[in-house]
């Protein structure tokens, strides 16, 4: 995406405003001109002031008046129009953020997994907030000067074109070296931007898991690490900005020979000024005045042009953000209904990349109500295959039906609805115990949500809490401990009742005590229920109906556990290496 891309997406965003900017700009043409007004009153006022003595009082008090009502008017439009600005200004971030949000939920996993979430973070937060500050300063100075600047010109041009042809011949200067300048910017301030987001995820990353840092002893290799990112983003910065801080004293020193020319030229037409049509003290103070108000925009868009280049540096990474590719649609798609849980994988091959194959040739047929252990070496695909059922990853190749229907050509939400889903990472929503409870049936009823509680045993520890079932919990340093967390996140389930179920190491993080009374919680929720369960302690499912031993993406042995103990295979190397030693 080119700049000229990111204006023309950043209109697109702004033209729902379009009668708030209006009127904006209304104000502040009004505002302009009322201020470049004063001037002219103040011009008037100087004539009057004659010589010694010969003070013409009586005209100076209108005059006087004027001035203070001018004053008093433009600051209630400066007001009002800054009050519109930031209306707009807000409302266009928050309509980018909201984007970006949704942006999240319809991106593939695939993306999420590749990108460190810390960058998505920024994008999100600190982009548009710098997008947000360009914008501001944008409407509220960039129209402003240039209303300034045009009517400054036309008003010089009616005093005197001879002394407006000096500011016209020397104002392109201005502007050669501003353009000039801001060029050169735009790629450093993209670099920072971008170096922002490579420092963002290194401090979400250390944050988010400073217990296994400290537990290493890595305190030292990180901050190195943080401070070669943090250099890199010093450097950049500083670039960044030396350059762009060239623009204002330039287009100052630019303005500085306007106000010089203007005060040589006009000065020299007074002293010869035969007297008819001839330019007077006041006239010329008046001049002086604009040149010094023709000035000020430059000074103050030449900052703007800075802000506007890092603003739309920003923009065009949370733009391409927005822009990259989504899940295929699937709203011409059928719901999944009345499944009872009938599977079937056929010639199903997947890998995450094209270089690495991971499953191939996979085939499975699982009828409705049967219980299905997955077990076998890390990275051997179990995680993969639960990715697949749950359509998180498409099939390269084969197909995946449910109830006879392809997954591909029914609607992801009913799919994922009839999958209860419990993993061995949990996740907590900021809220009350009450409502991640509720996660899956938001109208669950507090009898519902208490009996749910009771039978994946989380009531008790739940009315210990200092307000119950009301207390606020938070999925990051909360005073729960892991093990209650993954109760919470079973309880889910025992309220939704969905027809399928997958536990991936849903007991990981359990007391033995605890499991022991999940495992039974468990037997009674898969009743009629088709279930696929993840494991790695082998005796969480021995009373599995069909135990799939998966090596290297493919099911190398399937059965029931005393079929395959029977067997002395892989399985059975896998069992015994786990409870020889204990019986030993």
């Amino acid at each position: 995406m080119k700049n000229k891309s990111t204006i023309k997406t950043v209109l697109s965003y702004l033209k729902r405003y379009w009668f708030l900017i209006i009127v904006s700009l209304l104000f502040a043409a009004a505002s302009v001109l009322l201020s470049l007004y004063i001037p002219i009153i103040i011009g008037d006022g100087i004539d009057l002031i004659i010589d010694t003595g010969k003070v013409d009082f009586d005209g100076l008090l209108p005059l006087l008046t004027n001035i203070g009502i001018i004053v008093v008017i433009v600051a209630v439009l400066q007001w009002l129009m800054n009050l519109i600005n930031n209306r707009i200004t807000y409302n266009v971030t928050k309509d980018i953020r909201n984007r970006a949000f949704d942006k999240i939920q319809k991106l593939p996993l695939s993306y999420i997994d590749l990108h460190p979430s810390g960058e998505v973070v920024n994008k999100i937060i600190s982009d548009v907030d710098q997008f947000a500050e360009g914008l501001l300063m944008g409407f509220t100075q960039f129209f402003s000067g240039i209303v300034t600047i045009i009517a400054t010109l036309v008003i010089m041009f009616v005093l005197s074109w001879k002394i407006a042809l000096v500011v016209v011949v020397l104002t392109p200067l201005s502007l050669f070296v501003a353009s000039f300048i801001s060029k050169s910017t735009y790629s450093l301030f993209r670099r920072q931007s971008e170096s922002k987001a490579e420092q963002t995820s290194v401090i979400n990353e250390v944050l988010g898991n400073l217990k296994v840092v400290k537990a290493f002893s890595r305190e030292d290799e990180e901050l190195e690490r943080f401070d070669k990112v943090n250099k890199k983003l010093e450097k950049v910065s500083r670039r960044a900005i030396f350059f762009s801080s060239l623009v204002n004293p330039t287009t100052r020193f630019v303005n500085a020979l306007v106000y010089a020319g203007v005060a040589l030229v006009g000065a020299l037409l007074v002293i010869n000024s035969d007297g008819q049509g001839a330019l007077t003290v006041g006239v010329l103070s008046c001049f002086l005045s604009y040149a010094t108000q023709y000035a000020k925009p430059f000074n103050e868009i030449s900052g703007v042009v800075t802000e506007l280049q890092n603003a739309l540096a920003c923009a065009k990474r949370v733009f391409d953000f927005t822009d990259e590719k989504e899940e295929d649609s699937d709203k011409g798609n059928p719901e999944l209904s009345g499944c009872d849980g009938d599977i079937e994988l056929s010639n199903v091959s997947f890998s995450y990349t094209p270089e690495k194959e991971l499953i191939k040739d996979l085939n499975l047929k699982v009828m409705s109500g049967a219980h299905i252990a997955i077990v076998g070496p890390t990275g051997c695909g179990k995680t993969t295959l639960i990715n697949l059922l749950m359509r998180f990853y498409d099939v390269n190749t084969g197909e995946i039906l449910i109830e006879g229907q392809n997954i591909k050509e029914i609607t992801r939400h009913s799919l994922r609805s009839s999958f209860g889903m419990v993993l061995q990472d949990t996740w907590l929503q900021n809220g009350t115990v009450r409502d991640n409870i509720a996660l899956g049936k938001p109208d669950a009823t507090d009898e519902e949500i208490i009996e749910a509680s009771k039978a994946a045993h989380t009531h008790s520890f739940i009315k210990r809490l200092p307000q119950g079932y009301d207390t606020i919990i938070f999925d990051e340093n909360s005073s729960l401990s892991q093990g209650q967390k993954q109760l919470l996140c079973i309880a889910r389930i025992m309220l939704a009742l969905p027809p399928m179920l997958i536990l991936d190491e849903a007991t990981s993080s359990i007391d033995t005590r605890t499991e022991i009374k999940i495992q039974k919680a468990f037997s009674t929720l898969m009743q009629g229920r088709t279930s696929f369960i993840v494991a790695h302690r082998l005796s969480t499912i021995k009373e599995a109906d069909i135990i799939l031993v998966m090596k290297d993406g493919n099911i190398i042995e399937m059965g029931n556990h005393e079929e395959l103990l029977s067997q002395n295979g892989f399985y059975s190397h896998l069992y015994n290496s786990q409870f020889e030693p204990n019986e030993k």
